[in-house]
């Protein structure tokens, strides 16, 4: 049958399909709109499929703060061609919306969660693969709460950081330290909160290479324990958000933040970048 100019482009809004992916669905349906909308749909399954073993190395992230919650969300495609199309950012927007909407705890949870239509974002996600013919999946997303949230986004949209401070403080203050977490990717908030296995394999690491040195040979195991734990505190130094230098600066980021307020402290922090 002849298919309209005209009903294409309607397909095409209701869908965000390319117009022969759209026209040869309404081909296969006959014109019936919402059977063309399930074939496009089905063909978003077919690609994920067949580009499960793809890398989607490329995308977007996207932040929103409502109130005392904070979230971030990074939709992944596989080509930097596909993840600066205004509609890919569009979807990222969309999919974000929805888990603040329904406040989602964690990833698993909002991939069951429905749009207004009644799709889930997996079917949304599904979706997109078949729009744009890549492997597109929701690569990270997190929740924080706290009384005062943050949130920068790098310029590239490929890595963001969301924070929460136990009271509010200056705008400025807390995006710098965003923008800090953001640029120099801090494994934990403290030392306290520093996940054990990362702090015992550093550990393991630091005594395997005192032993080695030639220089240790004969010195006791505690001596070696205490240069250990020193080079243990240079570690959280440069690796946890509170202890490390303000970029460009002498003063920690703990010391910077109470200069500003003395009771202020960072309790939340979550970060994602896209690594190629």
């Amino acid at each position: 049958m002849e298919i309209k100019a005209a009903d294409v482009m309607q397909l095409r809004k209701m869908t965000g399909a390319g117009m022969m992916d759209c026209k040869k669905a309404l081909q296969e349906a006959e014109g019936d709109f919402e059977r063309a909308k399930d074939i496009i749909r089905e063909k978003g399954k077919l690609v994920v499929a067949k580009r499960s073993e793809r890398t989607a190395s490329e995308g977007v992230v996207v932040t929103k703060i409502v109130d005392q919650k904070a979230y971030i969300l990074c939709l992944a495609c596989e080509t930097d061609f596909v993840a600066q199309n205004v509609e890919f950012g569009a979807s990222a927007e969309a999919m974000l919306e929805i888990a603040v909407a329904a406040d989602a705890a964690d990833r698993e949870t909002l991939m069951g969660v429905k749009n207004a239509e009644g799709h889930t974002v997996e079917e949304m996600v599904t979706e997109k693969s078949g729009q744009t013919g890549e492997k597109v999946e929701i690569a990270y997303y997190a929740r924080i709460e706290a009384p005062y949230c943050v949130a920068y986004v790098h310029f590239n949209k490929k890595l963001g950081s969301i924070l929460g401070f136990n009271k509010p403080v200056d705008e400025e203050v807390a995006r710098k330290i965003a923008m800090q977490a953001t640029a120099m990717a801090p494994i934990s908030i403290d030392e306290n909160d520093c996940p054990a296995e990362i702090v015992e394999k550093e550990k393991a690491i630091q005594l395997e290479m005192m032993k080695q040195d030639p220089k240790n040979a004969n010195k006791p195991d505690a001596i070696l324990e205490q240069i250990a734990a020193g080079k243990m505190r240079k570690f959280f130094e440069e690796n946890t958000l509170l202890n490390q230098a303000v970029v460009g600066e002498k003063e920690s980021i703990r010391e910077f933040l109470q200069r500003a307020d003395k009771e202020a402290t960072v309790v939340a922090y979550k970060r994602f970048a896209l690594e190629a």
